[in-house]
């Protein structure tokens, strides 16, 4: 944590933590300043909550429609093919998107070739990298992140769908008014994570997948960061930690605004 105190000094490499004449809020106003930063902080702002508002029902659905599979050999295959993704290193998914994505050899060109289209360089056309990078996360985080909704729905009571069945709730019914509910605090505690933790975009993911050419929607402020601090001839670490101050900030004022929200609407929050 004293590492902070660097985003408040003018600190040089090789002097140590306690060196560095003390500038305030100098690199913070420098920040605010700077186009580069807002342009990085509106694509960050903007692929982590397409991110969560499509990624995060996903697991939910799919831990839904997992549960209404009866035959055991059957679950545990799915249950399986969907878990495996997320022990892929990150290096090997990209390289995966590269190959399915190549615009001469990669099978997506290929089926868009065959119904008469053109060939599309994915990974060279900045209005597609949010639509690859979402699309890929859905499915390396698919199963792994509906194991809590899994583990959530086996603790539902049976004996209230069987009162909702002598009620004369159909299947849809029982669903919507036992099973949701039942599950509800696990939704509600994962979207509060999920929203303070939002900002907090796969680094090294965005880093392997961008170059100059889709920096326009692929810049994020991990890069930013990265190229400030560590990148640049004349690393500018007061700089770099200003943003991630800052950036770690954000994440707190969302986090406590959704728990917030959560313990005014529900009875469920993380304090």
């Amino acid at each position: 944590m004293y590492g902070i105190t660097i985003a408040f000094k003018r600190f040089q490499p090789g002097g140590g933590m306690l060196s560095g004449e003390w500038v305030g809020l100098l690199y913070f106003k420098k920040l605010v300043q700077d186009p580069t930063f807002w342009n990085v902080f509106k694509n960050t702002f903007i692929l982590s909550f397409s991110a969560l508002v499509i990624g995060f029902p996903i697991p939910i659905i799919f831990a839904l429609l997992l549960n209404e599979v009866r035959n055991n050999k059957q679950k545990r295959f799915i249950q399986t093919v969907t878990y495996l993704p997320r022990f892929l290193s990150t290096v090997v998914v990209v390289s995966m998107l590269f190959n399915l994505l190549s615009p001469s050899t990669g099978i997506v060109n290929e089926i868009i070739k065959f119904f008469g289209g053109e060939p599309i360089f994915f990974m060279n056309e900045a209005s597609w990298f949010r639509t690859v990078y979402i699309a890929s996360d859905i499915w390396q985080f698919m199963g792994w992140n509906a194991i809590l909704y899994i583990a959530a729905l086996a603790g539902v009571d049976p004996n209230l769908y069987e009162a909702a069945r002598i009620d004369g709730a159909n299947h849809w019914h029982q669903v919507v008014h036992v099973t949701i509910p039942g599950i509800m605090p696990t939704i509600v505690i994962t979207l509060i994570l999920a929203v303070g933790n939002t900002l907090n975009l796969g680094f090294e993911k965005v880093l392997l997948m961008y170059n100059p050419k889709i920096y326009e929607t692929a810049d994020i402020l991990q890069t930013y960061i990265y190229r400030l601090g560590l990148a640049s001839q004349i690393p500018r670490f007061s700089s770099a930690t200003a943003a991630g101050l800052f950036q770690a900030v954000i994440c707190l004022v969302l986090l406590w605004t959704t728990n917030q929200l959560a313990r005014k609407n529900t009875d469920y929050s993380l304090w």
